[in-house]
């Protein structure tokens, strides 16, 4: 356990170690960030999802091509 703990103390003493901490809580904003964004657009995500979904079977069903519309009727 002794060990462990100079270790410990022996990163936070280096300059490297300091750096990667700090990219460490820059990444946890970040992180924290993209999950709230998501958590606060979800209901529209879902919505453009289905949407979409939707659009994909009914245009792109694969063996049933649809007719090309001619230019004047």
């Amino acid at each position: 356990m002794k060990a462990l703990v100079n270790s410990v103390r022996a990163f936070a003493r280096e300059e490297d170690g300091v750096a990667l901490s700090e990219y460490l809580v820059l990444l946890g904003l970040l992180l924290g960030g993209v999950i709230a964004a998501v958590t606060l657009v979800s209901g529209n995500l879902a919505t453009a999802w289905a949407s979409w979904g939707t659009f994909f079977t009914t245009n792109l069903t694969a063996g049933t091509p649809k007719p090309v519309p001619t230019p004047g009727g």
